[in-house]
């Protein structure tokens, strides 16, 4: 394993994520209909198709960096080549005519579009970079494949043709070096489609396109700028920065700024997959557990169509029905932002309540009393009975609270969530059904930062 590679080690996770999100979905069988449209994430496109439907030809990264003067960047483009697959039923006499499907003792052939992963890697000192742009043209060659299937009784019942088409692409990069105080370098890294397409479909045009394409980069020495949660210094360049169709994040061992994942699929600054997770199940928005447990009840017949589909497909079968129970435990949940307190100042346990009582039951805590507790706002007390001007802030997700801006209403409670906050009832003045939600306990809630104590109260 060469240095760069195990750089990228820990990013690699998360980027084998993003290269076959949506590779194939539940229930995992080419007849469903969300596996008929695919490819949806880093599809770069041919020009002459580029200009026919709008979608992309280019993914720009932009990023801060500081190396150090003797730094190298390692960069390894990674995408999926569309392979195309058809197959062929044999006639007996070693011909062979297209089919819809080859029925086979453990799986179903059909039509398919195969996801090979191709790299590109460049490596280039700092000061070699910021003098000249790094441009490397690559090619994929076209290439055709043909696998022979048998059945039961060992005899031919088919083919399996596989074909990929000539790609073409570039990768720019360049730095250049920013005024001020600091050694500052903006990095721009520039993945192109260059390809020539007949293309008149969206189907005839993704076997020359660059799928899932993503960039990963990396420092030998330095360290690269969060775009997410920049230092006050670098705010003002960070805005500058222009990123097309993909979003760079700190990708590094350990939490360290040397990595940058750049991926058409926005991601927080170091993103780890899930200790979890058996293996992948290609679709990041659904729960490990809901998929693994749909995919272990598909019935035998659709799992043989599952295997037919593809490789990666049959896995995700064969990890199923595999999964031990105590993998499957693991699955239910995990609690991950408990931290130990320790030491002579740390704060007693708080006392367990009465099982009896539920802990959402007011009963269950004498500390608290919405009816007589208070809560200071702009320098007044406020509690049940006081007046107040409601001013609901941009972060609420109501829209409709925006009609009650500068209405004058009446605090009814003053409530303490598990978390900590505080949350005040209200009833608005002139509300018709003020007393009904007085009696079923239906009230409108603000936090404390979201009102103003009236001042003629």
């Amino acid at each position: 394993m060469t240095a760069a590679t195990e750089r990228f080690a820990t990013a690699r996770q998360a980027a084998d994520a993003v290269l076959f999100e949506g590779y194939v979905l539940y229930p995992y069988r080419a007849s469903s209909a969300k596996n008929r449209m695919r490819w949806q994430f880093g599809v770069l496109v041919p020009p002459a198709w580029a200009a026919v439907s709008g979608e992309p030809v280019l993914q720009r990264t932009q990023i801060l960096m500081e190396p150090r003067a003797d730094a190298a960047l390692h960069a390894e483009l990674r995408f999926l080549h569309a392979q195309r697959r058809t197959v062929e039923r044999a006639l007996g006499d070693g011909s062979f005519e297209p089919a819809e499907e080859l029925q086979l003792p453990d799986r179903v052939l059909v039509p398919w579009d195969e996801g090979v992963e191709e790299r590109v890697e460049v490596s280039a000192g700092i000061a070699a970079l910021t003098a000249e742009d790094v441009v490397l043209p690559f090619t994929v060659p076209a290439t055709e494949e043909t696998e022979i299937v048998t059945g039961a009784d060992g005899v031919p019942a088919g083919r399996v043709v596989r074909r990929r088409e000539r790609l073409e692409g570039v990768l720019r990069i360049s730095a250049e070096e920013l005024p001020g105080p600091y050694r500052v370098l903006r990095l721009t890294a520039v993945v192109e489609n260059t390809g020539c397409t007949l293309a008149v479909t969206r189907d005839e045009a993704l076997p020359q396109a660059l799928v899932s394409a993503h960039l990963m980069l990396g420092l030998t020495a330095g360290y690269f700028v969060s775009m997410t949660d920049p230092p006050e210094w670098a705010k003002a360049a960070v805005a500058e920065c222009r990123n097309e169709n993909t979003w760079p994040v700190l990708a590094g061992d350990d939490g360290a700024p040397n990595v940058v994942l750049s991926t058409p699929i926005i991601l927080e600054d170091h993103p780890r997959i899930a200790p979890e997770s058996p293996g992948a199940l290609y679709d990041a928005t659904e729960i490990d557990e809901i998929l693994a447990l749909r995919t272990a009840a598909l019935t035998d017949e659709e799992k043989r169509q599952a295997r037919g589909t593809d490789d990666r497909a049959a896995a995700v079968i064969d990890l199923a029905d595999s999964m031990p129970p105590e993998v499957m435990e693991r699955l239910h949940g995990a609690v991950r932002a408990l931290r130990e307190v320790t030491g002579p100042d740390a704060a007693a346990p708080a006392p367990v309540t009465d099982p009896a009582t539920p802990w959402w039951d007011p009963g269950a805590d004498a500390s608290v009393d919405p009816a007589r507790d208070r809560v200071m706002v702009g320098g007044t007390w406020v509690a049940a009975g006081s007046r107040v001007v409601l001013r609901p802030g941009r972060r609420r997700t109501d829209a409709q609270d925006l009609f009650l801006h500068g209405r004058s209403a009446q605090v009814e409670a003053v409530l303490h969530d598990v978390d900590g906050g505080v949350h005040l009832a209200v009833t608005v003045d002139g509300d018709p059904g003020a007393e009904i939600r007085r009696e079923q306990g239906r009230f409108l809630y603000f936090q404390p930062d979201e009102l103003a104590p009236l001042e003629d109260a």
